[in-house]
């Protein structure tokens, strides 16, 4: 199948408001979780997740944490408006956290046309009861977002505390309800660490200490890499095609270990992504490193989003890592970071992993086009089953293990 051709409406289904989960289930691990291999279909608990996979299993999560990116401000005139902040505008997520006193960004500004000039300020007060004044310039306006200037009164204060104290965490538009303090907890995963994303790898929010702990009595082990989710992850297929989509960019930091890891201990038939967001950065780690295979001694950047379809390879998943690994090594990069832009969506061969953890996603977006890459035309006997049988659907929803057919 040729991408650019897929039609968005055929990656559709009908999801009614009240199967969309507005709050977690009390236990994060007593979600549903459907099973999905070979055309069978079987329905269980997240919490019996470790009998599902095999000793041996390497499961991939993301341990990103989500930043509180929606802050609230008072316009000169009494206005209230809204400030979504995305990402810096001139740096990278990890610089742009720790950056202090000032900072531009991208961001939406919701009821902008409240807010026509001057400046908005807001009184912050941390946790030591410290109070930082906090202002906002408007910079420039382009098609999908805003350039602000954020800029606060304490010059050591890092930008990741200024969020900490003047957001709200950033629930998903379809979640119709207002922020609730419980948010702050069950919106991140159990191992969020790295702060970055203004949403959530929702696959990740089922997992509890005690499953983890299970998994690792079972001999399945668990490693972490980090892709920043955007905003863009929630962004509609508006083009009646995908070749009229421009696939949205996210930041992910990966430990040269874990590569050296997947290239020569742990086979791609052995990995689990937990989350579409784990698999994106696996699969963009399989392309860093068939670009060094194919241009040795260059500096890897990560390819657009139709580099897979236009530049087929057939280089074992193992072989890639290998490269990327040793490019690390002989530069002395510990870390690779990079940003992708890569999109999974049917006619892209997966490489990198045997089995996705995923939530339920919405109709028509990319997501779901990942699902029925990953799974084939089954998606919708998945989906249709999930339908019929009470389960709920996106962030804070129920769960499911999906298996590839041919690997």
């Amino acid at each position: 199948m040729e991408p650019r051709q897929i039609a968005i409406q055929d990656y559709t289904y009908e999801l009614p408001q009240e199967r969309i989960a507005a709050f977690p289930l009390p236990e994060r691990d007593a979600s549903r979780l459907l099973v999905y291999r070979d055309g069978d279909i079987s329905d269980r608990l997240f919490r019996d997740l470790p009998e599902a996979l095999e000793s041996g299993t390497q499961l991939i999560v993301n341990n990103t944490r989500v930043v509180e990116a929606r802050m609230l401000f008072d316009t000169p005139t009494g206005a209230r408006v809204e400030v979504f902040y995305l990402e810096p505008a001139d740096l990278d997520v990890v610089q742009g956290m720790a950056a202090c006193g000032q900072l531009r960004v991208k961001a939406l500004v919701g009821n902008a046309k409240k807010w026509r000039e001057g400046l908005l300020r807001r009184l912050l007060k941390l946790d030591n009861g410290k109070e930082v004044e906090l202002e906002v310039a408007l910079l420039e306006k382009t098609a999908d977002h805003n350039v602000l200037q954020l800029s606060w009164s304490d010059p050591a204060l890092p930008f990741a505390d200024v969020l900490q104290a003047a957001g709200n965490m950033p629930l998903p538009p379809y979640i119709k309800r207002d922020v609730q303090s419980s948010d702050a907890q069950r919106y991140q995963t159990v191992y969020a660490q790295h702060q970055g994303s203004v949403a959530a790898p929702t696959a990740g929010l089922h997992f509890t200490d005690h499953v983890l702990q299970q998994l690792g009595d079972k001999g399945i082990q668990t490693a972490r890499l980090t892709l920043h989710v955007g905003a863009g992850t929630f962004r509609p297929v508006k083009a009646a095609t995908m070749a009229g989509h421009e696939m949205h960019g996210e930041y992910l930091d990966v430990d040269r270990h874990l590569i050296y890891r997947l290239a020569h201990v742990v086979h791609p038939d052995q990995v689990v992504a937990v989350g579409t967001t784990s698999l994106r950065t696996l699969e963009s780690l399989y392309w860093m490193g068939v670009q060094l295979l194919r241009n040795p001694g260059i500096e890897p950047g990560l390819p657009d989003q139709w580099y897979a379809y236009d530049h087929p390879s057939d280089v074992p998943a193992q072989e890639a890592l290998a490269a990327l690994y040793d490019h690390l090594e002989k530069t002395g990069q510990t870390r690779l970071f990079a940003k992708t832009q890569l999109l999974i969506a049917p006619g892209y061969k997966v490489r990198m992993a045997r089995g996705l953890i995923t939530n339920f996603h919405q109709p028509q977006s990319t997501l779901l086009l990942l699902v029925a890459a990953f799974i084939g035309p089954d998606w919708r006997k998945v989906y249709n089953h999930a339908l019929g049988n009470d389960y709920r659907f996106l962030s804070y929803g129920d769960s499911s293990l999906l298996w590839r057919t041919q690997f």
